[in-house]
């Protein structure tokens, strides 16, 4: 029997005041040592330091720059000693960060932050991407929630309200960009809060939870009409060029493909395996890659599909966070000039509706439709004549979309419907 893997989960609990964190971070950790992994929590480091008596009020301009300088070497030299302990661990383990190196550029301008970087050698990929597998960003209550915000329970918090809804919306913006990055609002009740919270970390891995964990949130995807409006309408964003290339598998019932994500010439690497549904829920299984093991794979890759190239663009419209593909060549002409948006959501269709960005113009929602799977998108052959064409986004007992059978895919692929049960993106 082959050995299972250890796996080493670095997982950024962050947020705006009162948004559930402690609690969170509480429950986060029970919930997995019951599952027998080893949890370490790693203490936020502006407390450690504040708590000793500093007061940003007493600084100038320079020591207040010197000090978020000195606090992000602080912060990664105390990560650093738990991700060791985390990688030694003969157990799987799970590491909570109490906020993470993007939080200090949430406090500093964005000329300081690069002048910090660079003085230092950091770079964006690295201390966002690379360095975490999830940011998880729990709203304030002083943002859907306002009855219950307070600030008495917390002896290094003051803010009022306004001030809080501006330190929750910087906090979340720090993260933009983040390849798994989950906003948890207060669109429910606190413990449907907390449940969502946990069912994201257990989703990312690949955790059956049965019924424990129930929640609704879902992914939407919408379809966008070009030519999108010049950057200066869109809120602050973050673009990345990403690359996917499917891999070869032993069963058409599972996927796998690489995914390369860069800005600036900084690079991230994933690795995703989708599997058959588990209680009807498609399973995705992803483990971070260095440049090497990218490599490697990429001998592996399959042929019958294209290599896809977008621009992807992440950016926050009232507490909703977004990610905007944009299509480049070269591509199969079906995807030229495609563009797609795509979001999390746990609230009513209504609510989506209206937190959708204004700025763009978006044609129809096309969730679950097989014409807009990155799978289908990608294949190399005619939609009418291949074999490859994976119609199963949605349940088994569910209807083929029309716009499927209105494009011609039907006859022995429609016969195989819901017998082949291929799984898609």
């Amino acid at each position: 029997m082959e050995k299972k893997q250890k796996r080493v989960y670095k997982v950024v609990l962050t947020g705006g005041p009162c948004g559930g964190k402690t609690t969170g971070q509480s429950r986060l950790c029970t919930f997995f040592e019951n599952l027998g992994w080893k949890v370490f929590r790693v203490p936020e480091t502006a407390t450690v330091l504040l708590s000793g008596g500093i007061k940003f009020s007493d600084l100038s301009a320079e020591e207040a720059y010197k000090f978020q300088e000195n606090l992000l070497k602080t912060m990664l030299q105390i990560e650093n000693t738990f991700f060791a302990l985390g990688e030694s661990c003969t157990r799987d383990c799970l590491i909570i960060c109490d906020r993470g190196t993007m939080d200090a550029s949430a406090f500093i301008s964005c000329e300081k932050w690069e002048r910090m970087m660079g003085a230092n050698g950091w770079n964006s990929v690295e201390l966002r991407d690379n360095r975490y597998n999830q940011i998880i960003h729990m709203v304030s209550a002083a943002n859907g929630a306002e009855d219950f915000y307070t600030t008495e329970d917390h002896a290094c918090r003051s803010e009022g309200m306004e001030l809080a809804r501006e330190l929750d919306y910087n906090a979340a913006a720090a993260w933009v960009g983040h390849p798994y990055f989950d906003l948890v609002d207060n669109s429910t009740d606190f413990e449907t809060k907390i449940c969502r919270m946990i069912s994201s970390v257990c989703l990312k891995l690949g955790i059956d939870t049965g019924d424990r964990l129930l929640t609704n949130s879902r992914k939407l995807k919408f379809l966008v009409q070009g030519p999108l409006p010049s950057d200066s309408v869109f809120p602050p964003f973050q673009d990345f060029e990403v690359v996917h290339n499917y891999l070869q598998t032993n069963t058409p019932t599972m996927q796998a493909r690489l995914r390369k994500r860069g800005q600036k010439g900084h690079w991230s690497y994933i690795h995703t395996i989708r599997k058959p549904k588990i209680r009807n829920q498609v399973v995705e299984v992803r483990t971070q890659l260095t440049h090497r093991d990218y490599l490697n794979m990429l001998a592996q890759k399959d042929d019958s599909h294209f290599t896809i190239f977008k621009k992807r663009r992440c950016f926050l419209v009232k507490n909703q966070y977004f990610q905007l593909d944009i299509y480049r060549e070269p591509c199969h002409p079906r995807c030229k000039g495609l563009i797609l948006l795509e979001t999390y959501t746990s609230s009513e269709d209504s609510s989506v509706q209206k937190s959708l960005p204004q700025f763009l113009t978006i044609v129809e929602e096309v969730t679950g439709n097989p014409l807009y799977s990155m799978f289908n998108l990608s294949l190399r052959e005619e939609w009418t004549t291949t074999k490859k064409f994976c119609h199963a986004l949605q349940g088994p007992d569910e209807e083929v979309p029309g716009a499927v059978k209105a494009n011609g895919i039907k006859g022995g692929l429609m016969q195989e419907w819901k017998r082949n049960q291929l799984l898609c993106q």
